[in-house]
């Protein structure tokens, strides 16, 4: 018998599918990354969701084939008791691009009309607030040039308890199960009044939110990819043709003589 992942059980994407579409894609953005070099632009997308959406896996999709010094990647902890005393954005704004650069945020400053204010961390009138001055500071911060692209990750009740399920029985994943996702788990409905407000306040014509379904994580991280490269109009870069250059002679010089007195990894493999 086949293995069932090859198949499309439950209406979900084949896994041979999938993979040769990701690789399709993840050409694509390579082809996007030599773009943004090129021209200087500067990037920011930022992922929001519910715990065990499939953030980290499509942020995994997208940045697996391109450079990190151009595909910046930021997930940052809770905030220092210095950080807590800025001003609330501030600790966002210094990972921001440069010219070449695309930074991706692995939860963002929307942490405050989340996960903040369901559990308690701010108070209703810094959540007002935010909600109040964030698409004034996103209309600032487009208005500088930035392209900022706003993504919510959106899975169903089934799935996510189906996800958290699968953490707690494998020893791989159990480390992504905190005692603040299992508090997220009970208040499924404060959370989805917060991601409802959220989205009144802050879908703007400059900023908009893009939704993404991701009940299939595949389906979602192709979906994803491919509506990124849609938002950021590239072509080809010109390039030099390459040709390895020779060694220069060795000179008598033998380079692996020094390094057999060292300490080797076994080869167990």
């Amino acid at each position: 018998m086949g293995n069932k992942d090859d198949g499309k059980a439950n209406g979900r994407l084949k896994r041979k599918q999938y993979e040769k579409e990701l690789s399709r894609l993840q050409a694509e953005l390579c082809k996007l990354q030599d773009w943004v070099k090129y021209k200087g632009l500067r990037v920011v997308v930022v992922f929001e969701g519910r715990d065990a959406a499939g953030k980290g896996g499509t942020i995994r999709a997208i940045t697996e084939r391109v450079s990190p010094r151009v595909f910046r990647l930021v997930a940052l902890p809770a905030p220092s008791d210095r950080e807590k005393s800025q001003i609330y954005i501030q600790r966002y704004i210094r990972h921001f691009p440069a010219a070449g650069e695309i930074v991706i945020f692995d939860r963002s400053w929307y942490n405050r009309a989340g996960v903040e204010y369901v559990m308690g961390f701010c108070t209703k009138e810094e959540h007002s607030r935010f909600l109040e001055l964030c698409p004034v500071v996103e209309n600032y911060v487009v208005d500088g040039g930035v392209i900022l692209i706003k993504y919510w990750m959106e899975v169903g009740k089934k799935e996510q308890q189906r996800r958290f399920e699968a953490r707690i029985s494998d020893p791989v994943r159990q480390w992504k199960l905190s005692p603040m996702d299992l508090e997220s788990f009970r208040r499924w409905y404060e959370y989805s009044r917060a991601r409802d407000e959220m989205l009144k306040a802050t879908d703007t014509k400059h900023a908009p939110w893009y939704i993404v379904r991701s009940d299939d994580k595949r389906r979602a991280r192709l979906n994803c990819i491919s509506h990124l490269l849609s938002m950021i109009p590239y072509g080809k870069v010109p390039r030099e043709t390459v040709k390895l250059p020779k060694r220069k002679d060795k000179e008598s010089y033998d380079d692996q003589a020094p390094l057999r007195a060292r300490h080797f990894v076994a080869e167990k493999f």
